[in-house]
């Protein structure tokens, strides 16, 4: 089966629209088309990842078709060992460089997924849809229920804790990224990657759906919220407390992170990026989904503008690796308490320039990015299976 282009140029889309958040200027000081692509970018990007995250999981157990048997426990092997790199590997990144990695929350979502790879696309797309109406609610509940002084005792017993500043509690409730919310979006991912994208009748409807799930999460949100319902959670930029950091994944936009710390019940009602609410996440998965089959109907319809894209559709072969790098390069390059470049667009035109020429040259003497063939190689032990 050849490569699914479409889907690689959305993993392009989400590797940028992340740089955009990391790099570019906070939305406050963004004005007309710069101001919605800023916003756009915020939450939706992430959230493009995870569901293209759920997408590549089908690609490890069986695209159309699940495997069974002896094929299907490798698969599984495979994906867990993949979920303990990305653990560790988003653990020590933390650990070097402080702040919050979504690589260990990718980590738990292929974790917690992995009884889910055998189902079909209606069964995942109805998980998904129960996960969306309710952990939400479950979340709100939960982290209301955690005094300081319970998480103080949770912390202190947590190993990950101890090493970064995500532990348990943090990947799985109180995070930026928790995973009791988010892995409805690798679930949703794994539905679309169970559907046929190649099928006009598929593109149309998917098309439709995603358009009808953002338009009545944010149009309900809108409607019992007010204005204030999609306002984003970065606008102001990043806080103070990051010392000088970058905010990696936003993770500086909420000091203690948590979708919901001290929040009225009323905020279940907003659907602004990152608050994890009901209207968020169907509202995201919609986006999510126009912008998959937007890739796909471009890349199939527009032969010259496919070739055009080919050095973008590289980034996205190789997401990882991009995703890894800028946040190593921007480390490197960005001197403790030099001057802040958050007004500027030209230094993320200088990344997205950088990322996609190394994986356009790159591309041209191997299959796969650098991080990917080291992945791919540690997950070769899962032949042994039996």
């Amino acid at each position: 089966m050849g490569r699914l282009v479409g889907v690689d140029l959305a993993r392009a889309l989400a590797v940028f629209g992340m740089y955009i958040v990391h790099i570019g200027p906070p939305l406050s000081a963004t004005h007309g088309v710069a101001s919605w692509i800023r916003y756009i970018a915020d939450g939706h990007s992430s959230v493009l990842f995870a569901t293209l995250a759920g997408f590549s999981l089908m690609l490890i157990a069986g695209r159309r078709e699940p495997k069974t048997g002896l094929a299907g426990r490798q698969a599984k092997a495979r994906i867990a060992i993949r979920a303990v790199i990305l653990l560790a590997l988003g653990t020590a990144l933390a650990v070097e460089y402080g702040g919050v990695i979504i690589l260990g929350f990718y980590g738990v979502y292929f974790l917690l997924s992995l009884p889910l790879v055998r189902p079909r696309a209606r069964t995942l797309a109805i998980i998904a849809a129960a996960f969306a109406l309710v952990t939400p609610q479950l979340a709100f509940v939960l982290t209301s229920w955690l005094t300081p002084s319970v998480q103080e005792t949770i912390n202190t017993y947590d190993p990950l804790r101890r090493l970064s500043e995500v532990g348990a509690l943090d990947l799985l409730l109180t995070g930026f990224y928790p995973a009791l919310t988010w892995t409805s979006f690798v679930i949703a991912g794994m539905a679309l990657g169970r559907l046929d994208l190649s099928s006009g009748t598929v593109q149309r409807r998917l098309a439709a759906f995603g358009a009808a799930l953002t338009a009545v999460a944010y149009g309900m949100s809108l409607l019992l919220a007010g204005p204030g319902a999609l306002r984003s959670l970065a606008e102001d930029g990043p806080s103070s407390s990051g010392s000088g950091s970058m905010p990696l994944d936003g993770s500086s936009m909420l000091s203690d992170g948590g979708s919901f710390p001290d929040m009225p019940a009323s905020m279940l009602l907003t659907a602004g990026p990152h608050s994890g609410t009901t209207f968020d996440v169907i509202g995201s998965v919609g986006v999510a989904i126009l912008v998959i089959v937007g890739a796909t109907l471009a890349m199939e319809r527009l032969p010259r503008l496919r070739r055009l894209a080919k050095p973008v559709i590289a980034v996205g072969t190789m997401s990882l690796t991009a995703y890894v790098g800028h946040f190593l390069a921007q480390s490197a390059l960005t001197a403790p308490g030099g001057p802040s470049t958050q007004q500027s667009w030209t230094p993320l035109l200088m990344y997205v320039l950088g990322a996609t020429l190394f994986a356009a040259v790159w591309s041209r003497f191997f299959r796969r990015g650098p991080l990917e063939y080291v992945l791919n190689a540690a997950t070769k032990p899962a032949k042994h299976i039996r």
